[in-house]
């Protein structure tokens, strides 16, 4: 089957995650960044400090929010995703999946701002919220949000969930000579009590397994370069030349070495860190927040720890372990297992099959937040979910046995479709949150610790599109009075279907 399908699939994937989906992401991060003022430099502290805000004791937390984000971000994009970039790209590619976290920081920013505004009431006591939402309540389109919920379904529900099952199957193969069926077996017997919980169960979960696991991966890596810091310098030359063809030869070649870098490190990094792609704020929407711009931010901090922090630490721990070979066939978790067998020995090998796991599985977890919040958004009939959670559970098996390239391609052409639907769509929104965002630098510069945004904020247009009990007259969280906004958000855009 493999034979006939992957050849179309990359068809596909050809037109949609090639240099279009480059311009698209650089040019709409490029855009965002300058209209906010350089909000991923301005205010990184403020969203760092922001991780120990509080929420409604009954709800989600805006932390739970983020480590549900974090837990689809960081995974196999970080581990084999970076290993990936790397054999295929060359070490060019790192730097370019830097630039797309950097300037995809902005699109994240706003992405989960709008998430925010445009959020509604769920019968758990949560919210639901997202792409779909801001498109159907903002641009006035139900079409176009049923056009993005279904992408997104596909590409989270099944392709990501077989590339993190992918993953797993092969470092514990690799690991321990585990059998890939079995291996499968026993993640759909793991993840079907989690999935089936729903939301809530969910976001508990990923807010523990998430943390830990990276802050030991994160602590073998700073190891790895205190060790090597003589040998950092000639590395990071090694990428920046290689990012522009410096340290090639001349023409042709070098020309298509840069190209190879540019749209691996692009493809790459949307899918470790998914800013612009319209997957993070569905679960920043589901936080019980004091004011949209607060889970922006701590979206926006989610794609700087994934690539600038994580993703940096795979390809440092490759690039000086001397596993790494320019041209070399294309290698995923394996070529991490190996490079982290050379800095500790081969106990490594088994470490990073177990790292693979907790992160790969907990991206599986976060994926089917993602899924779960786009299928309420177009159906609420019981039934639906339970099939739907049943082809879920079949991705993650199929994924197990599946082949590396098969998957990967699935993974980049539902990542593309999704990104072209979403940068569309909050760059006609972007005039709400960059409203939002100076009501709550207005609240912070008149000495408010805490901002809290209500519906008095929204022209009367947009409150009458909103559910009454979000966003309410007087804040139902923390009690401190906003000051008047700026300005008021602007006039909602007509009916845009």
């Amino acid at each position: 089957m493999e034979q006939w399908l992957k050849p179309m699939v990359d068809a596909v994937g050809g037109v949609l995650s090639g240099y279009p989906l480059v311009v698209a992401l650089l040019g709409a991060g490029l855009y965002f960044t300058i209209r906010f003022g350089a909000i991923q430099g301005r205010a990184l502290w403020h969203s760092i400090c922001l991780l120990r805000s509080s929420g409604s004791p009954s709800g989600i937390t805006p932390f739970q929010a983020f480590a549900t984000g974090l837990a689809s971000r960081v995974g196999t994009g970080n581990i084999a995703g970076v290993a990936v970039a790397l054999t295929i790209g060359g070490p060019g590619a790192i730097f370019w999946m830097w630039m797309t976290a950097l300037l995809g920081m902005a699109s994240a920013f706003v992405e989960s701002t709008l998430a925010q505004i445009f959020k509604v009431p769920h019968h758990d006591k949560t919210f639901r919220g997202g792409p779909a939402y801001y498109i159907q309540i903002g641009l006035g389109s139900r079409t176009f949000g049923i056009v993005f919920a279904v992408a997104l379904l596909f590409t989270f529900g099944f392709a990501f969930n077989s590339v993190q099952s992918h993953s797993i199957a092969e470092t514990l193969e690799a690991s321990f000579g585990w059998s890939r069926i079995w291996i499968g077996i026993t993640l759909v017997l793991m993840t079907a009590p989690i999935i089936y919980g729903g939301v809530r169960r969910v976001a508990r979960v990923a807010q523990w397994i998430v943390p830990v696991m990276a802050l030991i991966y994160l602590g073998l890596a700073a190891y790895v370069c205190i060790v090597n810091y003589d040998k950092i310098p000639a590395m990071i030359s090694l990428i920046v030349d290689h990012a522009f063809g410096l340290g090639q030869a001349a023409g042709g070649v070098a020309g298509y070495a840069v190209s190879q870098a540019v749209l691996m490190g692009v493809k790459r990094g949307l899918f470790s860190n998914e800013a612009g792609m319209g997957s993070a704020p569905n679960a920043a929407a589901v936080a019980t927040t004091k004011h949209p711009v607060q889970q922006g931010l701590m979206q926006m901090l989610g794609v700087f720890f994934d690539t600038i922090v994580v993703c940096s630490a795979t390809a440092f721990m490759i690039l000086l372990s001397g596993q790494y070979e320019v041209g070399a066939a294309a290698e995923g978790a394996v070529l991490t297992q190996r490079a982290l067998a050379a800095h500790f020995g081969d106990w490594a090998i088994m470490f990073t099959g177990v790292t693979v796991f907790f992160l790969a599985y907990s991206s599986v977890l976060g994926n089917y937040a993602y899924a779960e919040v786009n299928l309420d958004f177009m159906t609420q009939r019981p039934w639906c979910f339970h099939i739907f959670r049943a082809l879920v559970l079949l991705a993650v098996m199929l994924g197990s046995v599946a082949s590396l390239p098969l998957v990967w391609s699935f993974a980049d052409v539902g990542a593309a479709l999704m990104a072209f639907i979403n940068l569309v769509a909050i760059a006609m929104l972007a005039k709400y949150a960059h409203a939002a965002w100076r009501d709550y630098a207005a609240q912070r510069k008149a000495g408010i610790a805490e901002p809290v945004f209500t519906r008095e904020s929204l022209p009367p247009e947009l409150r009458a599109r909103l559910p009454k009990d979000v966003w309410p007259a007087q804040a139902s969280v923390g009690g401190a009075t906003p000051v008047p906004p700026q300005g008021s958000l602007p006039t909602a855009v007509t009916d845009a279907s």
